[in-house]
């Protein structure tokens, strides 16, 4: 049986990216959580989907409510440790979204209706329509193997080009052949 350490090391090795998830209280006031997994769920309808543990007081306000979810910029540090649970002095900017309380200065913002929510174990999926998109330049802030991170200077003189991957050449076209892949073997502990 896997423990809980093995399995949040082997989850931790997937870089992500950082958001809040606000929300409004029952009182009108915004509330707002830290959340790593985040991600695009379809493009037709938009939907996106977020992942909260159980035990969040933000996983009982998400109950059919409209919530937006904010693409933290590198900038924003201080914002992810403040919603994670450590204050910070200097309270994050709130503005008013289109569907729930915004974050200001972030990398991007989704502002969605709410469209299902699932049983996750000890999380809550929660998937949301999205109504509205704010897009910055900023770069995001990463999350990586327990960290907070920024994103490193672009490569140079690497490119998609030559690669049958490339997005600018439309990904694949029409004679393009795939190898079979082989099965993966397990490598024994050392």
């Amino acid at each position: 049986m896997l423990d809980s350490r093995t399995i949040r090391t082997a989850f931790g090795r997937f870089a992500t990216g950082v958001t809040v998830v606000t929300c409004a209280k029952d009182d009108g006031l915004p509330h707002g959580a830290t959340v790593n997994a985040f991600t695009a769920v379809s493009l037709e309808p938009a939907l996106c989907q977020v992942t909260l543990t159980r035990q969040s007081k933000a996983c009982g306000y998400l109950e059919d409510a409209p919530f937006a979810v904010n693409v933290l910029s590198s900038a924003q540090l201080d914002t992810a440790w403040h919603f994670a649970g450590r204050p910070q002095s200097r309270e994050p900017e709130w503005a008013e979204g289109p569907t729930a309380p915004v974050l200001v200065g972030n990398a991007a913002t989704i502002s969605c209706r709410p469209w299902r929510t699932y049983d996750g174990g000890d999380h809550l999926i929660v998937i949301g329509e999205v109504v509205d998109l704010q897009v910055g330049d900023e770069d995001p802030l990463v999350f990586f193997s327990g960290r907070f991170r920024e994103l490193a200077a672009p490569a140079t003189g690497v490119h998609w080009a030559g690669s049958m991957d490339c997005p600018e050449l439309g990904w694949f076209d029409a004679s393009t052949t795939f190898t079979a892949l082989h099965a993966h073997k397990h490598r024994a502990a050392s």
